[in-house]
This record gives C-alpha cells, structure tokens and sequence, in this order.
C-alpha cells in the first residue's frame, strides 16, 4: 500500500439504471442520455441524508461509499421510493436496481480499490429492477431494527470466489410487493460478456478490454493515443472498460463529440458518456465543422 493509500471498512453501493441499452436504441443517445442523468441525478440527491459520499458515475450507474451497512440500506430504499416519486422517465417507466457489501477497501486519492469493490459489482449484476440485494458481511452488520427487511433469496457464484455465497433481499416498499420480492425480469441485467472496444485512428489500431482497461487520448506526447489536433487538449480523455461498460470521460477544455451509427450526436464537457455500438469521436471540434482527425470505434 503506497502512502497515500488508507484502509477502511465501508459499504460500497453500486445504482444501476434499468435497461439503458434500449432507451439507447428507442430514443437515440441525446434523449436517452438526457433521462439517464435525470435519473442518476434522482439518485445522487439520496446520499448526503444517509451520508453517502459519491466516488464516480460509470455511465449509467453510480458508485458511492456509506460508513456503515444501515446507511447504504436506508439510502437504497430511499432511492427506489425516489425514483417512483419522481418519474424521471416521464411516462416512460424508469427501474433502477441496487447492489452493496460491506467490507475493508483501500481509499487512494478520489477513489477506492478491494475486493470488497468487486464483490458489490458482483451482487449488482445479478440484481433486478426494482429490487435492492446485498451480502451476509453487510447483513450480519445491521442493527436489530432492520433484520425484519431482509431476507434470503438465492445462493450465487461469483467469479473469483471459490465457494456460493448468500444473497439477501431487502424489501423497500411499504407492502413489498411481488413485483419487489423477485424484480422485474426483462430488465435483469445481462450475464458479463467479455466485450472488446476497437479504436481506430488513422492506421492506428487500439483495444480496449478486460486486459488492457483504458487507455488516455489527447494531442500530449504522454497520451495512449495521441490525436495532433489543435482542437484536442493534451489529455483530453479517457476512455475505459469499466464493470461491463466503455465509458468516455472528457476532461479538456473544448469538450468530446461522440456520432453515434444513427447519427445521432453528443457533446460530452466535463462528463461522461457510455459508448456502445459503433460510432466516430473528434475531440473539440464539432462535425459540422468537418473535422479530419476522427477517432472510430466498434465494439464488438
């Protein structure tokens, strides 16, 4: 552990936005992103009252820390009761589903590491919308008062782990519905496949995947992929494979647009976006300027 790097015993939360792919490809990017950050907006509101401190968004998900299993489980259940509340689909149904542990995790900078970390994106991947799941280490860790709202629902595997572990379901609704108890199952989220992105510039050719998770692009001589454009910043963005998901997050001054296969645009400043499909980025410098120095990527 480095000397910068602290120990601690947290509960990491992981919030999921039901089937994003599809908003993705019924609304076109600039719609379904817009309902995805109301959402994940929705959901980040939750976790000052139950002092959540929020690490990252990872496209459509976030990432946050509690002190203790009791706050993540209440800040869970206040963000499903939001989200019903709050419709930020409108009238297209919005689902999120929840997942969390409890353990030791190494705090580095902005961000955590551990493999308390992965088993909370382990649980989260097997969870449905609407529901909220969790392990033993975090249930064992909860006050007598909230024992009655979880229960035992499955035994599961998980990659890494050489036996099954318990998986608990927290019941959030006042009358914890059938629909809560086993999730809503065409929005279960998709067993992990092993995706590549390809990136290709000019007759460069770059992979990012499970091996080799990011890479940095900008015009500086530093960068993974050095893109010599005025436009570009000299660490403009990075693009990383990040649990299950390519996520673009622009850090320049002039901002990232990303053409989506059915043209349809987005203009990235300071955030983040998750790519999918196939497309074309230029940092900085709008299409309709007709750009040269093009990045295309294909996942695949």
């Amino acid at each position: 552990m480095s000397e910068t790097s602290q120990q601690a015993k947290l509960a990491i939360l992981f919030a999921d936005v039901s089937g994003s792919t599809s908003l993705y490809e019924k609304l076109g990017d600039a719609e379904a992103l817009s309902i995805i950050t109301k959402c994940l907006d929705v959901l980040k509101i939750e976790l000052s009252p139950h002092h959540g401190i929020l690490i990252k968004t990872i496209g459509d998900e976030i990432m946050c820390t509690f002190p203790s299993p009791e706050d993540a489980l209440e800040a869970a259940c206040a963000m499903q009761l939001a989200i019903d509340r709050e419709r930020p689909g409108g009238n297209r149904p919005i689902y999120i589903r929840i997942g969390f542990h409890y353990g030791e995790v190494i705090c580095e900078g902005n961000d955590i590491f551990g493999d308390t970390v992965n088993v909370a994106a382990r649980v989260t991947s097997i969870t449905r919308a609407r529901q909220i799941l969790t392990t033993p280490a975090a249930v064992n860790a909860l006050p007598a008062k909230l024992r009655s709202k979880v229960r035992q629902i499955t035994r599961a595997e998980f990659r890494g782990k050489e036996e099954a572990m318990d998986v608990f379901q927290v019941g959030w609704e006042q009358d914890d519905t059938l629909t809560t108890r086993i999730g809503l199952p065409q929005f279960r989220k998709p067993s992990e496949a092993r995706h590549e992105l390809l990136l290709r510039f000019h007759q460069h050719l770059t992979t990012i995947n499970e091996q080799h998770k990011s890479i940095v692009v900008g015009r500086g001589d530093n960068c993974d992929l050095i893109i010599p454009s005025t436009f570009a910043s000299r660490q403009h963005a990075r693009i990383e494979f990040s649990f299950g998901k390519f996520v673009l997050a622009d850090h320049s001054a002039n901002g990232t647009y990303v053409r989506f296969s059915d043209n349809q645009v987005i203009h990235v400043m300071n955030q983040e976006v998750m790519l999918h499909g196939t497309g074309v980025i230029s940092l900085g410098q709008p299409f309709a300027d007709g750009p040269v120095e093009l990045i295309d990527f294909l996942i695949q």
